[in-house]
């Protein structure tokens, strides 16, 4: 394989000319997980500094008017306030690239201190950094630091089983001495599937280094989304009295029906074949009770005459 050559860092920031390759060994744990450590565990970059006695918001706004950063030094030397030139710095964050580095300070007196970056301060406005927080390091004591992770390889839960890879811990927690500190923790998931995770407890063993983190902490995960079925809309039940009211206007009631009957058996007026009015034989009409004879009828009894009325005389008599 290839091997690109080392990249071209300024002397500021290289030590023993050792540098971070991304082509770095990896050691194959039993469950075909990765852990991959660099070529060079320990990445050491150097930065000159210089002691400022005046400490303050006015101090720090002149310094950063020229150009300078404040920072500060935390450990058991005690707290020491120093000034960092803009573009050094700038180099340093290229060179550290989202690792963990240590950094190795030196003053105008030549006084040289092993410290890591604790803190960095930027200015969202303008990109400028604004404070520099460092804390100091024994090479000879154990240290306590995170550790980013990064994912490498394709997973078969992605490409097969519709999975996505969530990353829970974007950093891990190792104790160790500095010159076992590695840079980054590269987890690789090719062999990882759907429903399933990569835990610390997962992660192969290094001497040197213990994890802090808890054994049961995820640290990569294979998860399958959720598919949302659209609810299906159920029709619309009418309440009881609703029911009650809808059947009751639509069937006809008992003596609609029978008018509507009638109306259809019997003829229209004026209708050819229909008897007219007070013709000679009609029928009465059905279901007339003691319907009287049309008048002029033969055979029908004479009517009544009117109450105080002279009597008619008999027919035939003068």
């Amino acid at each position: 394989m290839c091997v690109p050559p080392p990249p071209v860092f300024p002397p500021c920031l290289l030590m023993g000319g050792r540098y971070f390759s991304p082509f770095s060994s990896c050691q194959t744990g039993g469950s075909g997980i990765f852990f991959a450590r660099p070529a060079t565990a320990m990445k050491l970059l150097k930065l000159p500094v210089q002691s400022r006695d005046k400490s303050g918001r006015g101090p720090a706004r002149r310094l950063r008017a020229s150009g300078q950063i404040p920072a500060v030094i935390y450990g058991k030397s005690g707290v020491r306030h120093l000034t960092v030139k803009e573009p050094e710095f700038r180099l340093l964050m290229r060179a550290v690239a989202g690792t963990t580095a240590l950094v190795e300070i030196s003053d105008q007196s030549g006084v040289a201190t092993l410290s890591l970056l604790q803190e960095i301060q930027r200015d969202a406005r303008t990109d400028h950094f604004v404070h520099i927080d460092l804390r100091e390091v024994s090479a000879n004591e154990p240290m306590r630091v995170g550790v980013p992770v990064r994912v490498t390889g394709e997973s078969v839960g992605v490409k097969l089983e519709s999975g996505i890879i969530e990353i829970s811990r974007h950093e891990i927690f190792v104790k160790c001495l500095p010159k076992d500190l590695p840079d980054i923790i590269m987890v690789d998931v090719t062999e990882l599937h759907a429903g399933h995770s990569i835990h610390v407890s997962d992660l192969k063993p290094i001497p040197g280094i213990t994890f802090i983190d808890h054994a049961e902490e995820v640290v990569v995960a294979c998860v399958v989304p959720k598919v949302e079925e659209e609810p299906v809309a159920a029709e619309a039940v009418p309440a009881e009295g609703e029911a009650a009211a809808t059947a009751e206007g639509a069937a006809p009631a008992e003596g609609e029906a029978a008018k509507a009957g009638d109306a259809k058996g019997a003829p229209a007026a004026g209708a050819k074949g229909a008897p007219a009015a007070g013709a000679k034989g009609a029928a009465p009409a059905a279901g007339a009770k003691g319907a009287a004879p049309a008048a002029g009828a033969k055979g029908a009894p004479a009517a009544a005459p009117a109450k105080g009325a002279a009597p008619a005389k008999p027919a035939g008599k003068k």
